[in-house]
């Protein structure tokens, strides 16, 4: 029967970079993401916009992720226009 045993020293060192990039949670609950992600050279602005229910219901429709859809197609316009 093969040993289930793990030596302890091999384990990593917890330091306060390993603890600013860690998850947050109380419980099973996230309470903050972790730092250990790149950031992203744009970041997207957050704004209220109003758009035709038919738009919205579209792209709802196709699904999980249907926002970032919604921004590549607007993208492509931009594309198209300039």
């Amino acid at each position: 029967m093969p040993s289930t045993w793990i030596d302890p020293d091999d384990a990593p060192e917890l330091d306060a970079q390993f603890f600013r990039e860690a998850d947050l949670y109380q419980g099973d609950q996230l309470i903050r993401r972790g730092r250990g992600r790149p950031k992203l050279a744009s970041r997207k602005v957050l704004l209220s916009v109003r758009y035709s229910p038919e738009v919205v219901t579209y792209f709802r429709q196709t699904g999980e992720g249907w926002q970032s859809r919604m921004d590549a197609v607007l993208r492509e316009y931009i594309q198209r226009k300039a």
